[in-house]
């Protein structure tokens, strides 16, 4: 009798351990899902997008222009026309001016974000594309794909103070808003540190195991940095050392990256179609939390620290055309009037 009572003493206990842990996992995810969706339509494809911290608005760049939506109601309050090929978007500390990378044009745009008008173009290098507001120098820094360097732009003047060289192609890049800045360096799986005030590399350091990292994400509290990669791997960087402390299990095609530091998680946007999140456990330790499901295609996403909610974008695609010489890759056709944005919520 007493071995039995024992037992079921026992086994009370560890159901209880269990339901606790499964407790700490359901307040860690809190339970994130596609709690709504945005039929926005419009031809053309997309690339990063961009919460403006002083209103709330969602700037999307869609190709020849940029949509700004009320993340309220979801509609679209304003189209920035003019260009040949956007990708992102930033604000500066004031909360009077935005900069917009058109890759198409080899140009920033300056715009007025009260009244959504183009103010001025400043030309940069080829193919500006990861774009970065540093608040610790004022600048803004375009990032050029094709010509593997970087613009840095005074907010103050719109001058181009510099141009500097990068050993590869740079894709995504974030700054703890202390004077340092990193851009992940996509053909060469490289970490690049730069200083913001004297506007040189200061340091340059391996990803591996990550291949072909594209968005990045930082804990500036902590000088964590968050590299997600083709390889369907997370690389968790020190700021200080260079040294990968941590990796994790993501989904296949992340382009995006982001860090909530009011509720410790960290997001992966995956073309194919899922959302992973990962709770900070410790500044060096990281559990998966999540792979919500979204849609095929929503790769790039804006989170909204203050809300905690995370938009993504995404759209349907026709077949494949065959591929030819001069294209051995095309890409699908997107499904005219498909383009949606998704809201990802508790």
């Amino acid at each position: 009798m007493k071995s039995r009572f024992m037992r079921a003493l026992w086994m009370v206990a560890v159901c209880g351990m269990v339901m606790a842990v499964a407790a700490r996992a359901q307040s860690k995810s809190a339970g994130y899902r596609v709690v709504s969706q945005w039929k926005i339509g419009g031809e053309g494809g997309w690339d990063y997008m961009s919460i403006d911290p002083a209103t709330g608005e969602l700037y999307a760049t869609r190709g020849k222009h940029v949509l700004v939506l009320n993340t309220d109601t979801g509609k679209v309050i304003a189209d920035i026309p003019g260009f040949k090929g956007t990708h992102g978007v930033v604000f500066d500390a004031a909360g009077k001016y935005g900069y917009i990378s058109d890759g198409g044009s080899n140009q920033v745009a300056v715009f007025d974000r009260h009244s959504h008008t183009v103010m001025e173009k400043v030309d940069t290098e080829m193919n500006p594309d990861g774009l970065l507001y540093e608040a610790f120098t004022g600048t803004v820094w375009a990032f050029n794909g094709s010509s593997h360097s970087a613009t840095v732009i005074d907010t103050r003047s719109n001058k181009v103070l510099s141009t500097i060289p990068l050993p590869g192609k740079p894709e995504f890049p974030a700054s703890d808003g202390k004077g340092s800045v990193f851009v992940n360096i996509e053909d060469k799986n490289l970490l690049e540190h730069l200083d913001a005030k004297s506007m040189k590399v200061l340091e340059e350091w391996p990803l591996a195991p990550c291949e072909s990292p594209s968005g990045l994400a930082i804990d500036a509290q902590n000088e964590k940095l968050f590299s997600v990669c083709h390889d369907k791997v997370m690389a968790m960087t020190d700021g200080v050392s260079g040294k990968v402390v941590a990796t994790a299990t993501i989904g296949e095609g992340p382009d995006a990256a982001a860090f909530d530091p009011i509720r410790k998680l960290v997001f992966s946007s995956n073309g194919e179609g899922s959302l992973t999140i990962l709770h900070q456990d410790s500044p060096t330790k990281y559990s998966v939390v999540a792979n919500v499901p979204t849609q095929r295609s929503a790769r790039t996403m804006a989170l909204d620290e203050k809300t905690g909610k995370v938009y993504l974008v995404a759209a349907e695609f026709g077949p494949r055309p065959a591929p030819t010489a001069a294209n051995p890759h095309p890409w699908p056709s997107i499904v005219p009037g498909s383009f949606v944005v998704l809201v990802v919520s508790r």
